[in-house]
């Protein structure tokens, strides 16, 4: 397991990402100030973003399907723990943004190659009004998937 965004798990098998990024800001207000520089206080954290990306291959990787469940938690709307592999706990993330490229196609119109980038961002870690869980029809494609 490479991590796990609530009970969806990025593996070899289902969404591998090559590369994890994450960007965080801290905020700064200011107050000019006649012959001098402007005076600043720090007015506390700003945000916290996740960009995971990372290519599918169908044949040996997840594909349309698992960036379809992770779109399904992002339509909830709420937010999910976000679990390392190693055992990191990262907090509570939403999923803001699913980025998919396709390429290589066969007849049929599927995708050889899916290439993608997933934009998280941390909300406050108190806030478990907001956690996710799984959805009925993520529950039924699951079903499904393996009956």
């Amino acid at each position: 397991m490479l991590m796990a965004l609530g009970m969806f798990v990025f593996e070899t098998r289902s969404v591998p990402y090559q590369q994890l990024q994450r960007a965080t800001e801290w905020r700064h207000s200011s107050q000019s100030r006649v012959g001098d520089r402007p005076a600043y206080q720090f007015i506390g954290p700003g945000a916290d973003t996740i960009t995971l990306t990372g290519t599918l291959l169908p044949e040996f990787t997840g594909g349309r399907l698992d960036l379809d469940d992770i779109r399904d938690m992002a339509d909830q709307g709420k937010a999910w723990p976000l679990v390392e592999g190693t055992g990191r706990q990262y907090g509570l993330w939403v999923i803001t943004k699913v980025d998919e490229t396709s390429s290589e196609l066969f007849r049929d119109g599927a995708a050889g190659k899916i290439e993608f980038t997933l934009s998280l961002e941390h909300v406050d870690d108190d806030r478990t009004d907001l956690l996710g869980d799984l959805s009925t029809s993520s529950l039924a494609r699951l079903a499904g998937a393996y009956a």
